[in-house]
């Protein structure tokens, strides 16, 4: 057989020839300048002192919650940009600007450069729209608004567990924000403060945290404030989905601070674009629950059937229950078991044997989701020879997501002073809720729906959005 026309593979063990001007073979390929991954201009920036280099006019700040103790760590980040040419005014008392224009900032002022649906690093950004830095400098230098951007920031974490190494990726992200919105700033130029809640507390909207803290930077009273002009603009709006066309948004915060704080709200859309307003929902709206001037009973006849007995509570963390004691059962001398308060389940079933032998009547103010838990204390109630009642508390799970952050997060409301639930106490709950039945040995079952059980002060407080 002929040898392949073209060049004859070397003997094995000897180097290859050059290929000299042979035409049946490629060229060899050129030699490629090895490429820098550093820029020329950071490579001269770096040998420019300090002193010369441009300063970053976006000074960094932290804050903790006012209405908490002195050591709970901070959870809010706070930028404040100062143009150099406001620089001589720095010591000068700020001019007070009664009108608010109050932005969101992700998927409002900025998207991610990339498309993606969080920013890869710092670089990964632009505005949302090509308009809005000049529709933002308009409000400010032509329209005598005062510009702020409220944002929550979940992902991030200012002061991460000390007993707990968080991945890299997560240490990275407060520094990667920081910077990424320091250049945001400084492309628009105006005297902006940005406050980025990191928490789950006040300052999460649409809890009117950030909206204070902005009160208090800028020297105003809420009576200073022109709220009839301020506005609030995010992509947070509660949106439904449109057939064949934009998705639901993922919550309504951003629609429920506005309400919150008492100015309009709009989405970047019909702000930046002049589009109309979609049409939107709210999973859950306190304002269906209005106030009602209480008697004494609240509506619910509660009748102490027997001289010595045990009520059973039966309801979601935030329905009602511990409110319920302190109203109907309380005044009738029932002495109350609270797993909260106790911490453990065992401490609980102590405390109750021991009331009930000194001749106490106890109410269990626990969940109590299931027969299988319920069945204990069936049995308990029967070894000391006492009847069981039950009391169950019908109240819907987003309506006992906005009792608990409302309980947790204002004293007035909170007199045990309770912690705010995660949400995997409440589907846990769901999870495992069995209705209780009269077959499982209780002498009677009364049900109890909700309705707001307060004054008018507190009912102010309440109805407001919280989740």
């Amino acid at each position: 057989m002929a040898p392949p026309r073209g060049r004859v593979a070397p003997p094995a063990g000897s180097k290859r020839p050059a290929p000299d001007n042979d035409p049946s073979v490629s060229p060899p390929p050129l030699k490629r300048k090895a490429q820098s991954a550093i820029s020329k201009s950071a490579v001269a920036n770096f040998f420019i002192p300090t002193s010369q280099k441009p300063k970053d006019r976006t000074t960094w700040t932290e804050r903790s919650p006012k209405q908490e103790s002195k050591d709970t760590p901070a959870t809010l980040l706070v930028a404040k940009y100062l143009p150099e040419r406001e620089e001589a005014n720095k010591a000068k008392p700020p001019s007070k600007r009664r009108k608010i224009a109050a932005f969101d900032l992700d998927s409002t002022l900025i998207a991610t450069a990339t498309g993606k649906k969080h920013a890869g690093d710092a670089a990964d950004w632009k505005w949302w729209h090509h308009s809005v830095p000049g529709r933002l400098r308009e409000l400010y230098n032509d329209e005598e608004y005062q510009v702020v951007i409220f944002t929550n920031q979940g992902g991030l974490t200012l002061h991460p567990d000390p007993k707990s190494k968080p991945p890299k990726s997560l240490q990275n992200r407060v520094a990667s924000f920081k910077q990424k919105c320091s250049v945001v700033l400084s492309q628009l130029d105006l005297p902006v403060t940005l406050y980025a809640a990191t928490g789950k507390d006040m300052y999460r909207k649409p809890r009117p945290g950030m909206w204070n803290e902005m009160k208090d930077d800028y020297e105003l009273d809420e009576s200073d404030i022109d709220h009839e002009n301020c506005i609030f603009v995010g992509d947070a709006g509660g949106r439904i989905a449109e057939l064949k066309g934009a998705p639901k948004d993922f919550s309504c915060s951003d629609r429920n601070l506005a309400h919150n704080i008492g100015i309009r709200f709009q989405t970047p859309e019909e702000f930046f674009l002049g589009k109309k307003p979609r049409e939107f929902a709210r999973d859950f709206d306190p304002k269906t629950i209005p106030f009602a001037e209480q008697d004494d009973n609240d509506g619910i006849v509660f009748e102490k059937k027997n001289e010595k007995d045990m009520i059973l509570f039966v309801g979601n963390p935030g329905a009602g229950k511990s409110t319920f004691f302190w109203r109907h059962l309380e005044p009738l001398g029932y002495e109350r078991i609270n797993q909260d308060i106790l911490k453990s389940k065992d401490k609980c079933f102590k405390a109750a044997a021991d009331l009930l032998k000194d001749g106490e009547s106890v109410v269990i103010d626990n969940t109590n989701p299931d027969p299988s838990i319920r069945a204990q204390w069936i049995e308990l109630a029967s070894k000391h020879k006492v009847p069981i009642r039950c009391v169950w508390f019908k109240t819907p799970m987003q309506l006992c997501e906005h009792n608990d952050a409302v309980r947790s997060l204002n004293k007035l409301l909170n007199p045990e002073s309770r912690q705010s639930l995660p949400k995997l106490a409440f589907n846990g709950f769901g999870s495992r809720f069995k209705e209780p039945k009269l077959k499982e040995g209780f002498q009677d079952i009364l049900e109890v729906e909700f309705r707001f059980r307060g004054t008018k002060e507190e009912y102010e407080i309440w109805s407001q959005y919280w989740v």
